[in-house]
């Protein structure tokens, strides 16, 4: 594994999304206002329910956010989509994190259920990414994990079986 700090501020994660942090051609985070996190507070190789790596990371949210204008005017609500991509965009850091080569791109997600919304008055998500496996060999290299993601510390979204992999091409 390549060395990397455990924590990572706003700055480390737009470095990140410059391609910068991990090296040109390698994993990148979206640039805002697509990028979903404000700073990743734990990362593992090893860590979590499985013991295949883990990322924790949160997300400040703002009445001004540029999603709430639009998603809905009057009825304000964050794009459940945009709380999926937060959890891909996690796992793909998690390996470029590992020192794992290549661009990452999502493959998809197995079950995803909503179960609350996020409105202009709440505070915080956290994001929550367990992996179920990581798999490097020669011609693969793919994170699949579980998250969920909390508001204000109450579980609204769940996935199972996101899948993100690596690719040099």
């Amino acid at each position: 594994m390549a060395q990397y700090p455990n924590r990572f501020d706003k700055e480390d994660l737009l470095k990140c999304a410059r391609g910068e942090l991990f090296g040109p051609g390698n994993a990148q985070l979206p640039e805002p206002p697509m990028l979903m996190m404000d700073r990743i507070t734990e990362i593992s190789e090893d860590g979590g329910a499985h013991g295949k790596g883990h990322v924790v990371a949160e997300f400040d949210i703002h009445p001004d956010l540029w999603f709430f204008s639009c998603h809905f005017p009057g009825n304000p609500i964050m794009p459940g989509c945009l709380g999926l991509d937060g959890l891909w965009q996690l796992t793909g850091f998690n390996l470029g994190w590992r020192g794992w080569q290549g661009r990452g791109y999502a493959l998809g997600v197995g079950e995803v259920k909503l179960t609350g919304m996020v409105r202009p008055d709440r505070k915080m998500l956290t994001y929550k990414v367990d992996f179920t496996k990581a798999i490097q060999t020669r011609r693969l290299t793919m994170g699949v994990a579980d998250g969920i993601v909390e508001a204000d510390g109450e579980v609204i979204y769940q996935v199972k079986d996101m899948k993100v992999a690596l690719s040099e091409s």
